[in-house]
């Protein structure tokens, strides 16, 4: 029989069990999570693809996607983060950006999470503080620099896919000489191509990536050094292969050139790939930067494109963790990489990729070392901006307004303008 003591002790153990359970509840029903993104062309890829797959084994986390058109991107996060109505997961730009919205206690340090052990160092780095101690943003996928070329026109001409530079130029002066074709497209109008498809993309076999991108922010290395010198040299010697009116040819022009079957290689960034696929009618492939001779280590531009960080005033931080510890796994990545052809995943996991291209492009991660865009650590937050001088400086290069003397004293003397590391 039960006392009257006994009975008090059990409604009191009901009514506690009844509020721990509807606090549950709640934290069920709460737990809903929005995606901030500049990435509005995969909307239907992250709702008819990655969200589902994270459902089935997280069916009590709703997730939402909610993109911005990639040029409102920033300004409408700001406002979204000062108003305080931004949503649960924030997609992170690589290095000064997002090191900003951390600085400023926008995003919650993920030192602590256990997805992180997937990922390397160099992929970390996009979206730690300068000193690497804090990590904000976990690593979600980058983009690969190389050479995409037209199979047709290359059977057509009996050409191979060179491996050295010496190759590289053989196969442009026998496009140029032994057929309709212009070699390569890629125009400077828009500039960024220069720096971008041109420097950052043969450089790292130059400047022995991560080792000479290192040496730059250490002050060890200067832009007037040889490495650089001969990387502006090189560019220099692409201007009589890139055709008629190149000075004037946008960034669209040049992939409708490509993709109209009128030029047989194109200097790419993967992001490409799934443009290529929608637009041309003929089959293609990709090449590594050539190097300088056979049996060199080579190097390619794998940067960092895209991360992944939490509101630090979301509610919901315990799912968001969730979320982001299930987007470092091999189930992801190879979610990712097939969904989106040319965009990578960082984690260590090997991926297949059914994309020919996009797998090509992923096969240089297994015979070449890795690096990113030497500007865009710490290099670019000054005036003036690296980055920016050096779409202007290789510009005029392959312009032939400027020589690689001088875009290297000219990016060299705006660093030392403001970097204290280069003005030992």
């Amino acid at each position: 029989m039960l006392n009257v003591r006994s009975v008090k002790l059990m409604s009191k153990f009901t009514c506690a069990t009844a509020l721990l359970l509807g606090s549950i509840g709640l934290a069920q029903a709460d737990s809903t999570l929005s995606i901030e993104s500049w990435r509005s062309d995969d909307a239907n890829i992250w709702n008819d693809v990655i969200i589902p797959a994270f459902n089935k084994s997280h069916p009590d986390i709703k997730v939402t996607f909610a993109p911005t058109p990639p040029t409102e991107y920033n300004s409408a996060l700001q406002a979204k983060l000062k108003a305080g109505s931004a949503g649960d997961l924030i997609t992170c730009r690589p290095f000064d950006t997002s090191l900003e919205l951390y600085k400023q206690g926008y995003l919650t340090n993920l030192d602590n999470l256990a997805g992180l052990k997937n990922f390397p160092e160099v992929a970390k780095s996009a979206w730690q503080t300068d000193d690497g101690k804090d990590q904000f943003c976990l690593p979600v996928a980058s983009v690969i620099h190389g050479f995409i070329y037209n199979k047709e026109i290359f059977k057509q001409l009996h050409l191979t896919p060179p491996k050295t530079r010496a190759e590289f130029f053989k196969v442009l002066k026998t496009i140029k000489n032994k057929s309709r074709y212009i070699p390569m497209a890629m125009g400077t109008a828009d500039q960024w191509e220069a720096a971008t498809m041109g420097f950052q993309n043969i450089g790292p076999n130059y400047w022995k990536g991560e080792k000479g991108r290192k040496a730059l922010l250490s002050g060890k290395e200067k832009l007037t050094d040889k490495p650089y010198v001969d990387t502006w040299k090189e560019l220099a010697e692409w201007r009589p292969y890139l055709g008629r009116g190149f000075e004037a040819q946008k960034y669209s022009d040049s992939q409708n050139l490509f993709t109209l079957g009128r030029a047989a290689i194109y200097p790419a960034g993967s992001w490409d790939i799934q443009t290529f696929n929608n637009q041309a009618d003929f089959k293609f492939g990709a090449f590594p930067p050539p190097v300088a001779k056979a049996g060199d280590t080579c190097y390619i531009s794998d940067h960092t494109d895209m991360g992944i960080g939490i509101n630090a005033h979301s509610k919901n931080q315990a799912a968001a963790k969730v979320f982001l510890n299930w987007m470092s796994s091999k189930e992801f990545a190879t979610l990712y990489a097939n969904a989106v052809p040319g965009f990578f995943p960082l984690s260590k996991f090997k991926v297949d990729i059914k994309d020919p291209v996009a797998q090509e492009f992923m096969s240089w991660r297994n015979k070449c070392k890795s690096t990113i865009r030497n500007s865009y650590q710490i290099l670019s937050r000054g005036t003036p901006n690296l980055e920016n001088q050096l779409w202007n400086v290789s510009a005029q290069v392959i312009n032939g307004t400027m020589t690689p003397e001088q875009a290297a004293k000219e990016t060299q003397d705006g660093l030392e303008q403001w970097y204290k590391p280069q003005q030992k």
